[in-house]
């Protein structure tokens, strides 16, 4: 959209209470969702398909803010994962449910779209647990109070051995109290409320960005050990 980014931050905060995810469906309603790409993350297909990280090609992967679920259908069929993408707007599920049924079943049972609280989501054993979880401007959107509760989420719900894949962005800090969302953040923010549970693998400015996003984001990967 033909918006600079603070006029586009400030109509979110408008529409959004940081302590209501609820409100989200608000953004979604008035079609300002400047994360959206309509289409892959460019930084993701990049880190996939470079094969710098082995990453599994069977299990479960999860995208928290899955929003339209470019990125979910993408990881599906390239991964050959059975990919969950959840978001609290149920405008977000009802465009990517939308948007896979266009690609006319090309992605089988591999894909599902619910409209779930990720900080509600429980599992009762390892077989449910998920192989990569993709983490793309959802930790941004929560309050930096729950961030911790974020870590041990992502914690409770990777299994050993799997993967966490984050987009980091916006990087730059503000010149003023980060309001949001989103929230400014930077890699040691993640690395702060993982902790020992998980190891870094990789950290890296993406060779490809959208233009707007140029030197102001990272694609960072931890393995749970």
């Amino acid at each position: 959209m033909s918006v600079d980014t603070t006029s586009v931050d400030q109509a979110l905060r408008e529409l959004i209470k940081a302590d209501d995810p609820s409100s989200w469906d608000n953004a979604w309603k008035a079609d300002i969702t400047p994360w959206e790409a309509g289409d892959v993350q460019p930084p993701l297909r990049e880190l996939i398909e470079s094969g710098e990280v082995d990453f599994p090609q069977h299990g479960r992967a999860l995208v928290p803010g899955c929003g339209s679920g470019n990125d979910v259908l993408y990881i599906a069929s390239s991964l050959n994962l059975e990919t969950m993408g959840i978001d609290v707007a149920p405008t977000a599920i009802e465009k990517a449910q939308e948007n896979v049924a266009s690609k006319h079943g090309a992605f089988g049972g591999n894909v599902k779209f619910d409209e779930s609280d990720f900080f509600m989501l429980e599992v009762t054993s390892d077989a449910e647990k998920f192989d990569l979880i993709y983490d793309y401007t959802f930790f941004v959107a929560i309050p930096p109070s729950k961030r911790p509760e974020w870590g041990q989420q992502m914690s409770m719900l990777i299994k050993p051995g799997g993967y966490l894949v984050a987009l980091v962005f916006p990087l730059n800090p503000p010149n003023h109290p980060p309001v949001g969302p989103p929230f400014f953040v930077r890699v040691e923010h993640y690395a702060d409320v993982l902790g020992s549970a998980f190891v870094k693998v990789l950290d890296k400015e993406p060779g490809t960005s959208l233009p707007r996003h140029r030197g102001k984001e990272k694609i960072v990967v931890w393995r749970r050990v």
